[in-house]
C-alpha cells in the first residue's frame, strides 16, 4: 500500500532517549477497510479504495450502502480515497494498519487547511501594514493594484484580499517518530495540516 488514512487528533510532545524533548502531531490512522481494487483491464489504470470511519446509516444512500456492502460494510466510510497500487494487491474487504509503514522514516500528509473565511492582504500574504502617523491613509490596504495607462488593467496573479485557507495542502517530509500499532497511532514531527479531527492522507515518500 502506498499509504493510510487517519484523522488528526492534535499535538503532544516526546522525549528522546538523550532526554530532549519534540513536538509531535498524533494521528489515528487506521484500521481502513479496502472497498474497491481499481484494475487496468477493467479501469484503465491501478489503484486501490480505502475508507476510514462510518457514517450512519440514514446518511447513505442505497447504491453507496449496495457499494460498500461488497467489503463487508454496514454503512459507508466517513472518508474515502483511492491510493496507487504498491506491491501486492489487497483483497476487498481486507484491513489496512499501521503496518503499512513499518520501516518508513519520512512521509508526505494532504489535509484540508483551516478555513479562515475571507482575509485581507496582511493575513493572507503577511503584506507590511503602512504606519499610522504623519498623514498616512493606507494602514492595512493592499496597495497599487496595477499599472496606469498601459495595460490599464490588474495582472492575473496579483496579490489581493480574498478568500483564505480551506484548500488540500500538503505537508511534505514529515519524520515519522514512532508507531503505536495497538493503539492504531502515528506520532510524526512537526504540524499537519488541518483541525483536530480533521481527516488526512498518509504517504510513503
Amino acid at each position: 500500500m502506498k499509504g493510510i488514512l487517519g484523522k488528526k487528533l492534535g499535538m503532544s510532545q516526546v522525549f528522546l532517549e538523550d532526554g530532549t524533548s519534540m513536538g509531535v502531531t498524533i494521528i489515528e490512522a487506521g484500521p481502513c477497510k479496502v472497498t474497491q481494487v481499481r484494475s487496468k483491464e477493467n479501469d484503465g489504470y491501478e489503484a486501490v479504495q480505502i475508507g476510514f470511519g462510518l457514517r450512519k446509516p440514514k446518511n447513505v444512500s442505497k447504491s453507496e450502502l449496495g457499494h460498500f456492502a461488497k467489503a463487508g460494510l454496514e454503512t459507508a466510510p466517513q472518508f474515502v480515497v483511492e491510493l496507487p497500487l504498491e506491491g501486492e494487491t489487497p483483497v476487498v474487504g481486507s484491513d489496512v494498519t499501521v503496518s503499512v509503514l513499518e520501516g518508513v522514516k519520512r512521509i508526505n500528509i494532504r489535509g484540508t487547511s483551516k478555513g479562515r473565511g475571507f482575509a485581507g492582504t496582511i493575513k493572507r500574504h503577511n503584506f507590511q501594514r503602512g504606519r499610522e502617523t504623519h498623514g498616512n491613509v493606507n494602514h492595512r490596504a493592499p496597495g497599487s493594484a496595477g499599472a496606469h495607462t498601459y495595460p490599464a488593467r490588474t495582472i492575473p496573479g496579483k496579490k489581493l484580499p480574498g478568500q483564505y485557507g480551506n484548500a488540500s495542502t500538503t505537508t511534505r517530509n514529515l519524520l515519522l517518530v514512532k508507531i503505536d500499532a495497538e493503539n492504531n497511532l502515528l506520532y510524526i514531527r512537526g504540524a499537519v495540516p488541518g483541525p483536530i479531527n480533521g481527516f488526512v492522507i498518509v504517504e510513503k515518500i
